[in-house]
């Protein structure tokens, strides 16, 4: 078993039917107005050529504070698919396939484009773990973060499902949705990340990107997503398992 205790010091997220932080909280049950400050512009580097997606992704990141300088780890399943598909469908109708397409269809563009626009020399790691890719997402910011607890940690995990045809092998674990996290050592929401081998228990569940929102918005206080690999155990604050 792996239990890993951390602060949330500042978040940011989004998904189609939950477009702003006061709609989560909301969806967590939380009353009154969010305290929001000014939100600065997003440079057009972070939305030119960029997916939907990618741009809440980076949107979301270019709110928090500590995105120029804190090291990054951003995680998706499938990334931008669409972009690669439609490389794919220029090459066989062998038209000229997108420069753009080309330039950003890596699963860590979204990363590079973040790390020029704030001038962030910290370096970046992408993490891509099927279904368990915000789980393990996680643990690479979290191990990042035991290495040099005194540096904040940016963590970003955006997905949605698959486009067409490609659908028909998704499954109901991916849903359109873009966060971005500063994690610390300490000060914010207090958290602790249990994980033990599921041993083939099978996938249940929410997705655990939804479960992890739910315990760190304080609609819950323990909530849990089986995966393929991992159990993922999320609780407020310090508590024991």
């Amino acid at each position: 078993m792996t239990k890993l205790s951390f602060a949330v010091t500042a978040w940011s997220a989004w998904s189609p039917v939950l477009e702003s932080k006061a709609a989560w909280l909301q969806w967590a049950g939380k009353t009154g107005s969010p305290s929001l400050g000014a939100e600065s512009p997003t440079p057009a580097l972070l939305r030119r050529r960029v997916s939907p997606l990618g741009q809440k992704a980076l949107k979301a990141a270019w709110a928090l504070p500590d995105a120029a300088v804190a090291p990054m780890v951003f995680c998706s399943r499938h990334g931008e698919f669409g972009r690669t598909l439609s490389i794919l469908d220029s090459l066989v109708s062998r038209a000229e396939v997108s420069p753009a397409d080309f330039t950003l269809s890596v699963h860590n563009a979204l990363a590079g484009l973040l790390s020029i626009a704030c001038a962030n020399r910290q370096g970046h790691t992408m993490i891509a773990a099927g279904a368990e890719s915000f789980g393990f997402g996680m643990l690479e910011a979290l191990a990042r973060l035991a290495e040099r607890p005194d540096e904040p940690v940016l963590l970003v995990y955006f997905d949605e499902r698959l486009p067409v045809p490609f659908d028909a092998f998704d499954d109901n674990t991916t849903q359109p949705i873009a966060l971005a996290m500063t994690l610390s050592v300490s000060g914010g929401e207090r958290l602790t990340l249990d994980t033990h081998p599921a041993n083939g228990a099978g996938v249940s569940g929410e997705p655990a990107v939804m479960a992890f929102m739910r315990t760190m918005l304080g609609a819950s206080s323990h909530s849990v997503s089986v995966g393929e690999q991992l159990v993922w155990n999320w609780r407020n604050g310090d508590a024991a398992a």
